[in-house]
């Protein structure tokens, strides 16, 4: 079965850094383009960070210049850098990505089962 298996949340102070990891599974042909949204309580789930297939990113403007985005094909995992974090940055964080399956080799959209970021000020 492919799907997206997130890892790396957790709590941490303010300040702090995390890396959050979203890998596929299961008989993967390749991983296309990969983003990371989160949802805070109460809140719409906003997009966090994206990457295309030939490695353009794009940040949501809260996140600029503290959050990083990576994707490694290779290893069809994407990984999320989130340096000198926030209070406001507490959010269940999800990663979205085309994957393409080995049966069909059409590229799919999967989502990550979320990870809780907790940042205590």
């Amino acid at each position: 079965q492919v799907r997206l298996v997130e890892t790396g949340g957790g709590l941490v102070q303010a300040g702090g850094s995390l890396q959050l990891s979203c890998s596929a599974s299961g008989s993967v042909l390749r991983l296309g383009a990969m983003g990371w949204y989160r949802q805070a309580p109460g809140k719409q789930r906003e997009l966090v960070a994206q990457a295309t297939s030939m490695g353009a990113t794009n940040y949501g403007d809260s996140v600029k210049g503290r959050f990083t985005i990576s994707v490694d094909n290779v290893e069809k995992t994407g990984f999320l850098q989130m340096n000198d974090l926030k209070p406001e940055d507490t959010a269940v964080y999800y990663c979205n990505a085309f994957l393409a399956p080995l049966d069909t080799g059409i590229p799919t959209n999967y989502w990550g089962q979320g990870t809780q970021v907790t940042v205590s000020s």
